[in-house]
């Protein structure tokens, strides 16, 4: 482990963009500022001023899961499609942070975590004098639904693999495999977009979804065809995008994780369902913190 990973940190200082909304189709400005230690992320409305506007995250806040990982606090102020951001934010060891948002989504901005990266790194990063915590996973948990399954399994690192399938030759069968850590996430997926099928997009935005989606923001897939004039930025770059997605899922544990993630067919749902299925069992994991001379169990 590096020196960085036996202290929290929080971004060095504020940093302010905007972009729309992939579902909202809004225009979003956002400002990421330094917190206190043992803050955690933090979200806040500032466009809400009736109601407690703060949206800590936790597995709990989750509400809901459906084409992204939406927040929400006791008085329903809710903060969508966080899970690219969340997952810059876990690759470059950001443990505290105000993320303050003048909308109820995240900016997709290109549909990947790359464009979060580049402004966290021009934020750049502080150390603070507190230890930071990790959760080390000392039992299997797994959760299924049909043919889906996301498990958090015993490892001496963090590692993430996923599978998916789909009938589109666009996509086919794909599968990654991958130990997590800022240098592999830069490299290996934090460049990788959300991506999605024309036959669904009229029956999303009846609903109130996609509304900002466009090929500027995702891989767009019509039968076995993709439609970006671009094209793909990696062969296999649905399935490290869905890789991307678990990273953020999981850092709404608040905390970085020991262990090996592996989804199969999953998606944000599950992914949290497994984050959830493991804070019910308390005896299936520990927090555990380093020294630079003396591994601590805490």
């Amino acid at each position: 482990m590096s020196a960085s990973g036996y202290f929290q940190h929080t971004v060095a200082g504020p940093v302010i963009f905007a972009g729309i909304g992939l579902h909202t189709g809004a225009h979003v400005r956002v400002a990421v500022r330094p917190a206190v230690a043992d803050m955690g992320i933090v979200f806040v409305r500032t466009d809400v001023h009736d109601r407690d506007n703060r949206v800590p995250v936790t597995a709990d806040a989750v509400c809901q899961t459906q084409l992204g990982t939406v927040i929400n606090n006791a008085d329903d102020v809710r903060v969508s499609t966080i899970e690219h951001l969340m997952a810059a934010l876990a690759a470059l060891s950001i443990d505290n942070c105000i993320v303050e948002v003048d909308g109820p989504e995240v900016p997709i901005m290109d549909g990947s975590s790359e464009p979060f990266v580049q402004i966290l790194d021009r934020a750049g990063r502080r150390r603070q004098e507190a230890v930071r915590q990790y959760i080390e996973i000392l039992a299997p948990i797994t959760v299924e639904e049909g043919d889906k399954r996301a498990s958090l399994l015993p490892a001496d690192r963090f590692e993430v693999a996923f599978e998916i399938a789909f009938a589109s030759k666009a996509i086919g069968r794909q599968a990654v495999d991958l130990a997590i850590d800022e240098e592999s996430f830069r490299a290996e997926l934090s460049d990788c977009r959300t991506f999605g099928f024309v036959r669904d997009v009229e029956a999303l935005r009846a609903i109130g979804l996609a509304r900002g989606g466009s090929m500027e923001n995702a891989v767009v897939i019509d039968g076995d065809r993709v439609l970006n004039p671009e094209g793909l930025r990696r062969p296999d770059e649905f399935v490290r995008h869905k890789a991307l997605d678990a990273v953020g899922d999981l850092y709404v544990l608040g905390k970085p994780i020991i262990g090996r993630f592996e989804g199969v067919l999953a998606g944000h749902g599950l992914n949290n369902a497994v984050v959830r299925a493991l804070l019910a069992q308390p005896r299936a994991w520990r927090l555990r913190a380093f020294a630079p001379a003396l591994a601590e169990a805490v």
